[in-house]
């Protein structure tokens, strides 16, 4: 068995704790957060300590370190656990700023474990999705359709602080575009506004997005994002192929539907989409800290890693000064 240390008692760290108390070859020993009392609710849910990172850096006998603090210390963190010998799991964005996540390849691009939590690779119906790709089922690749839209806007003090729509929302859909296309992107061209809430625009952020990833094979990919859907949490993926089109649709509460409906309006009903991502990708962060405990124990070798990290990263940025500029951005 493996003990694990969490850095962040948040929504994200509680999860992966409740993940790693839960499987067999891990246990959780420490949980830190400058909130003593979000630590202390984590320690007491999962019968871990409450300690400092010098205290969880310093143990010899953790040998893993999750990193679900906040963005502005990530990259930091996940540099002194790798230093401490630690394999890590550290949460997206790896920081907020390409060239700082570039510069740190000493430190985090060596032997010592480094995977990232774009966890949506560990969804199962993205999963069964790629590996049919690969496996031929629609001929080759040629375009992709990416669809992340939010139910509602989270609270404009986490916007201030979350890095903007690209950084923080859409960098999962870069690193499942990068998964799927299976070559390098060489040109992002995307367009933004604020039409959902005028306080985003005020925090110096967007709310809605569309952006076009191009390959140098030609191959095209379209993300659509936006912070409010008005039907539920939309999470959908296209894939066309020369031979045909796979796709991974939404997840839905139950799949009961009702036939029939009034005298006036018959039809099909169907039942609500899963409307929290905590629910909608609950079994990828299992997967996804399932895989970190296969690591530890070397049965794998991360499957997205420090160069993900970067490359969504830098995406990212491309995507923020596409919009400011209102030109393409050749990488």
């Amino acid at each position: 068995m493996f003990d694990i240390a969490i850095l962040g008692a948040g929504r994200i760290g509680r999860i992966h704790a409740r993940n790693v108390a839960a499987h067999p070859d891990l246990r959780l020993k420490y949980v830190t957060d400058p909130n003593g009392t979000a630590a202390g609710a984590v320690a007491a849910e999962t019968g871990a300590a409450v300690a400092d990172i010098d205290a969880v850096l310093s143990d010899e006998g953790v040998r893993g370190v999750i990193i679900a603090s906040s963005t502005d210390l990530h990259l930091d963190q996940a540099a002194r656990a790798i230093a401490a010998g630690k394999a890590v799991l550290c949460e997206k964005p790896l920081d907020m700023d390409l060239a700082r996540a570039q510069a740190a390849a000493p430190a985090l691009g060596g032997d010592v474990p480094l995977m990232l939590g774009f966890n949506r690779r560990f969804d199962p119906h993205f999963a069964t999705l790629k590996s049919r790709l690969d496996a031929g089922a629609v001929g080759a690749l040629e375009t992709l359709q990416i669809t992340s839209h939010d139910p509602a806007p989270p609270p404009v003090s986490y916007i201030k602080v979350s890095g903007g729509l690209f950084k923080d929302m859409a960098i999962h859909d870069f690193d499942m575009a990068r998964w799927l296309l299976g070559e390098p992107v060489t040109e992002v061209y995307a367009a933004a506004s604020c039409l959902v809430d005028p306080a985003i625009a005020a925090a110096g952020d967007v709310d809605t997005a569309k952006t076009i990833l191009r390959t140098a094979s030609g191959k095209l990919c379209v993300i659509s994002n936006s912070r409010r859907s008005g039907y539920g949490y939309d999470q959908r993926i296209e894939a066309f192929g020369s031979r045909g089109l796979l796709r991974a649709d939404n997840i839905l509460e139950s799949a009961v539907s009702t036939w029939g409906g009034s005298a006036g309006a018959p039809g099909i009903a169907s039942d609500a989409f899963q409307n929290f991502f905590l629910d909608r990708y609950a079994e990828a962060y299992r997967r996804e800290v399932a895989h970190f405990a296969d690591i530890l124990a070397g049965r794998a070798k991360p499957s997205v890693g420090y160069a993900d990290g970067v490359a969504a990263l830098a995406l990212a940025e491309a995507a923020a000064q596409s919009v400011a500029t209102g030109q393409a951005v050749r990488l």
